[in-house]
């Protein structure tokens, strides 16, 4: 059977865009007016390393933790608003009853990942998860990746399912497949440029095309 490696943000939950707004508000704090179509290319991307991608990493060295922990209150005050996509849950059951082991990768901190985890109420239908504690370097390193591996009880016969280039880049650099999904916002193209084996429009989608996959 399969490792399923399955992302949260974006992916399984749509938080995406309620992130780069957060993100907006923080820099904003800060001083630093940064468009938000340009934060949004670079959702997924780990806080470590976004400030010093978008500003500079004199403004990382100087301000980054102040304008990470500024987007970090700013995002929980949206939180109770992002909701799991349409067949999140029923993804992650099919998964479990077609005998996969199922890790959700995220590199949240312990109170995000808590309330994702009770909202999609998955908590008995998972094998494991992860958090910012099991990483070093967030995506596109493949730390969070290869923790996810470990907590499956490692292999290589793994397949990530993200919904941003760097999930991709990030899998691809753990030396496994991902399966994409448009619900992050990044075009077909973005992601199978990024690594992409295949890529669909929505999880409904994705649980339909199961068979059609290494899933299957």
């Amino acid at each position: 059977m399969t490792i399923a490696i399955l992302d949260i943000d974006g992916t399984l939950v749509d938080t995406n865009y309620h992130h780069a707004v957060a993100w907006y508000r923080a820099f904003r704090q800060h001083g630093h007016v940064v468009p938000i179509w340009r934060i949004h290319r670079h959702i997924g991307m780990g806080g470590d390393q976004m400030i010093g991608a978008l500003l500079s990493e004199a403004v990382e060295e100087q301000e980054g933790d102040d304008i990470r922990a500024a987007e970090k209150a700013l995002y929980l005050t949206f939180i109770e608003e992002c909701e799991p996509f349409r067949g999140a849950r029923a993804l992650v059951q099919d998964l479990n009853d077609l005998g996969h082991t199922v890790v959700l990768a995220s590199s949240a901190k312990a109170t995000e990942l808590d309330h994702y985890l009770d909202v999609l109420d998955v908590r008995e239908i998972v094998d494991a998860w992860t958090s910012s504690a099991d990483v070093e370097q967030t995506k596109p390193a493949p730390d969070l990746v290869l923790a996810a591996l470990e907590k499956a009880g490692g292999g290589k016969d793994a397949v990530m399912v993200g919904d941003s280039t760097w999930d991709c880049k990030a899998a691809k650099a753990a030396g496994i497949e991902t399966i994409a999904v448009l619900t992050g916002g990044f075009s077909e193209d973005e992601l199978l440029e990024a690594g992409a084996a295949q890529v669909f429009d929505s999880i409904d989608h994705l649980r339909t095309s199961l068979g059609d996959t290494p899933f299957g």
